[in-house]
């Protein structure tokens, strides 16, 4: 059982010197730090040195941050984040908030945070049934558009013609846009159109 520590840097922040400073202060070793740096890029992948942190954390060993938000660039992050900790028997110490999962004020706290992750998945289902309700309500129709039954003949013959001088069904259905799983599904929907 150790004490790691782990430290977020947002994109346009210039370090994490604040951070590490704070978990030097609370005894955590830099070699037992693990940093993840946003960055402004759309798509970005996640936190992967948190993946690393709690790969190497044992249960019973604490996880040391300078604020909660540094555990997610989102509440719902920060909630999934909390949630794992918690499930993994690990404890949790936030520097700035005073909450450490070894006291019972801590541990109070963190069963109000996963109450409040549990209430905001519970919103979110109930807002999405909400907006569909309306929707099919108001005659909006869901899922993608309908397809026009004539450019779906116009395609299938296509792709047939093309069969017909020897190009492969992958590369034929390529040329209108299909696979050739879809090619195969609107021919057998709508039949051969030679």
């Amino acid at each position: 059982m150790g004490v790691l520590g782990y430290t977020r840097v947002s994109a346009g922040s210039p370090d994490a010197d604040a951070q590490l400073d704070a978990l030097m202060c609370a005894e955590v070793s830099v070699q037992d730090v693990f940093t993840d740096h946003d960055t402004a890029e759309k798509g970005a992948p996640g936190l992967p040195a948190m993946r690393r942190l709690l790969a190497n954390a044992e249960e019973g060993a604490t996880v040391v941050v300078w604020r909660l938000d540094r555990l997610g660039r989102s509440l719902s992050e920060v909630l999934d984040t909390v949630s794992l900790i918690r499930e993994r028997g690990i404890n949790l110490r936030s520097l700035q908030e005073g909450i450490d999962s070894r006291t019972d004020t801590g541990r109070l706290l963190l069963d109000f945070t996963a109450r409040l992750h549990e209430y905001e998945r519970h919103l979110s289902s109930e807002r999405i049934a909400a907006g569909m309700a309306s929707s099919r309500k108001t005659g909006t129709r869901l899922g993608r558009p309908p397809l026009d039954p004539s450019e779906i003949r116009d395609k299938i013959r296509a792709v047939e013609d093309a069969r017909a001088r020897g190009v492969t069904a992958a590369d034929a259905a390529q040329l209108v846009g299909w696979s050739r799983a879809t090619f195969y599904r609107h021919q057998q929907e709508h039949g051969s159109q030679r």
